[in-house]
């Protein structure tokens, strides 16, 4: 299966299209498996006394299996119902019993005001339509005192270099928006309200061949891609650490905010 006819889809059909399908293959993946995050997850939630999570464009569910054991619920909602089933089929092998799933669109929660203790993204927000809509959304339904999390890609200042980046995420997948900037990330938390207390960034090496074959990337994208890589200027190399393979390193955000 190749990537979808964006012509003759919505962007919301064409990223449930992309993903759902391939929702093992992100239980599976070492990226999206492992991460220094999961430990500021796990610390975050523990602070609260029956903490109640939402898990906001969960995929396979990695954050709701780490935050689990720290909370009394968990809900792992997202767009793809295919990944939702992946998610309760792993809990309950897991013995987690206290995440539930839910389908539905970052940009409308159908979530009380104040309902939940912490709020976290990871890896979801650049498929997004309305960035700002969906934080003023983590807002409202993050209770006083809560904590709203955002994990995910970031786009490098430069500006050569956030071209080059942007490019190959929409050859690869065709469902992708955007890759933010930290200033585009701490202005978007700010018009929501939101006050970032904490952040931090690092590196993340993407080997190529597994890159793309988790997206079903089709061969002559993935040429492309690669052309891409070989022509790019030095900067932009020198920034991913183009390896000969194609493997590369793109940098990760990690925004903590106050409501």
């Amino acid at each position: 299966m190749t990537q979808s006819n964006s012509k003759t889809m919505t962007h919301n059909q064409v990223v449930d299209n992309q993903f759902g399908s391939q929702a093992t293959a992100y239980l599976n993946s070492s990226v999206h498996a492992q991460g220094q995050e999961f430990a500021l997850v796990e610390e975050i939630v523990a602070q609260y006394d029956h903490a109640k999570v939402l898990d906001l464009g969960s995929g396979a569910g990695h954050i709701s299996f780490y935050a689990a054991p720290h909370a009394e619920s968990v809900i792992a909602y997202d767009l793809s119902q295919d990944m939702l089933k992946v998610v309760a089929d792993s809990a309950e092998q897991k013995g987690l019993n206290n995440i539930s799933t839910q389908q539905g669109v970052a940009e409308f929660l159908p979530f009380k005001d104040n309902h939940f203790d912490v709020v976290v993204s990871r890896f979801s927000a650049h498929h997004w339509q309305d960035v700002p809509q969906a934080l003023r959304e983590m807002r409202r339904v993050c209770q006083p005192n809560g904590t709203v999390m955002m994990i995910d890609v970031m786009a490098p200042p430069n500006p050569v270099c956030d071209t080059f980046l942007q490019t190959i995420e929409i050859l690869r997948d065709n469902s992708h928006v955007r890759d933010y900037s930290v200033a585009e990330w701490q202005n978007m938390f700010s018009q929501a309200g939101l006050k970032v207390n904490r952040m931090q960034t690092h590196k993340l090496l993407l080997e190529f061949n597994s890159w793309v074959t988790r997206m079903r990337t089709p061969e002559h994208y993935v040429k492309a891609i690669r052309a891409l890589q070989q022509s790019i200027g030095q900067e932009a190399t020198d920034y991913f650490q183009v390896q000969a393979d194609g493997s590369f390193t793109t940098d990760v955000i990690t925004l903590i905010a106050d409501k």
